[in-house]
């Protein structure tokens, strides 16, 4: 049989990118940490403040995360069938499309202190992080704080549940007063200022035919419908009429599902 290089080739680079994605990105650990944010050297009309860098995915679809198109201004089908959903009436319909809508992470390119010899790396936070940094660039008494010779580090504190005793961890920031260069090295401040990687190279824009495709077999999973076979089958009389009842239920929803993205595609 002969090679499939293409196969080969598009696997070399997924395995490639998830390493260079690992190595370039920053996850505050529990405790303290303090990390300066610097201006984004590829930083373009989209990037805020020049620093903050607004990415839009898709969590959890075949257990993967995907880059949405409208991060880069292009058509994205996932959130289109999304919106098509909305339109149908069903409660269903409406919480699918709730999980289909690309949500919003933002990154900052950061030098984590104690680290330094490891380069800049990406910070990449939620929306109650994002607003709180807003509100610090904002005020006119902070200064720029990514500013490379007279900016502030940031000290960043992750709390874990057991703590907090909340359900998730919580991420508290606070600037720090003085104003610092970024190294006391002009070698080194200029390679931090210049040595970065291009977020477009970390997280890859699929095509819109591929996102189609990810998304329809995602909705029409072959496996699921031999596993509901196979346990309609093998039940018990009493069974079979509770399965009936959510087979039939299922496949009205799946029907639902169905037309949506077949009168979004293919009409």
């Amino acid at each position: 049989m002969a090679l499939n290089l293409d196969q080969i080739r598009n696997r070399l680079n997924s395995l490639q990118t998830t390493t260079s994605r690992t190595n370039n990105m920053y996850k505050p650990q529990p405790g303290k940490q303090v990390v300066r944010i610097l201006p984004y050297k590829f930083a373009d009309d989209t990037t805020v403040g020049g620093a903050f860098i607004e990415q839009y995915f898709h969590y959890d679809i075949n257990k993967r995360t995907y880059l949405s198109p409208i991060t880069r201004g292009n058509p994205d089908p996932i959130q289109e069938f999304a919106e098509r959903l909305k339109s149908t009436g069903s409660r269903e319909d409406w919480n699918l499309s709730k999980k289909l809508t690309p949500k919003l992470r933002t990154f900052a390119a950061v030098v984590v202190r104690g680290e330094e010899g490891e380069g800049v790396k990406f910070w990449g936070f939620g929306k109650m992080v994002y607003e709180e940094l807003l509100s610090i660039l904002a005020d006119p008494d902070y200064g720029d704080i990514t500013d490379p010779v007279g900016g502030r580090d940031v000290q960043v504190e992750v709390k874990m549940p057991e703590e907090t005793g909340k359900s998730y961890p919580t991420t508290t920031i606070r600037v720090k007063p003085n104003q610092t260069p970024i190294s006391s090295d002009e070698t080194q401040m200029k390679n931090f200022v210049e040595n970065q990687t291009d977020m477009k190279d970390i997280f890859q824009e699929m095509s819109y035919d591929e996102l189609k495709e990810i998304l329809q077999n995602w909705l029409n999973p072959s496996d699921d419908e031999d596993e509901k076979v196979v346990a309609k089958e093998t039940a018990t009389p009493t069974e079979t009429k509770s399965t009936e009842k959510t087979t039939s239920a299922d496949t009205t929803k799946v029907t639902n599902v169905s037309d949506a993205f077949d009168e979004l595609f293919n009409s």
